[in-house]
């Protein structure tokens, strides 16, 4: 899987630690934008669902996360990559209410219908990439 993510900019997740440092770091940057409380709750709400499951079944992986701007828009970018075991079967894993585990509830497709933007790349036996956005209103 080609590499998405300069690792020295990026954060590390191989714990719960991790999954929380993510959260807050996501909230605190989206918080430099014009995001209402509502959707910085949104924000760090998919930030914690994909680094979960990066810990969970990946063991770790990498989380990226800083601002962008397409014309007038500002918006964050959260990328997400791990070396793990990859999604078998990626449409059932997008599908609602599929689980494996005891998550936050939401899942991936939890995590794609919070954000505007949702791209996911996984290969067996070679990990998984998600590109996640959100755009200012």
């Amino acid at each position: 899987m080609m590499s998405a993510i300069s690792h020295d900019t990026a954060m590390p997740l191989s714990s719960d630690i991790d999954v929380l440092k993510a959260r807050q770091c996501g909230k605190e940057l989206a918080a430099s934008l014009r995001f209402s409380t509502s959707e910085l709750t949104i924000i760090a709400t998919a930030i914690s669902e994909i680094a979960r499951n990066t810990v969970l079944y990946a063991k770790d992986g990498w989380m990226e996360l800083r601002v962008i701007q397409k014309g007038n828009r500002r918006g964050l970018l959260v990328i997400a990559e791990d070396g793990g075991p990859g999604i078998t079967d990626l449409s059932l894993a997008m599908q609602d209410g599929y689980t494996t585990s005891r998550g936050l509830g939401i899942g991936l497709p939890g995590a794609k219908r919070l954000m505007d933007e949702f791209e996911i790349a996984s290969e067996v036996g070679k990990g998984t990439t998600i590109i996640m956005k959100k755009w200012e209103r």
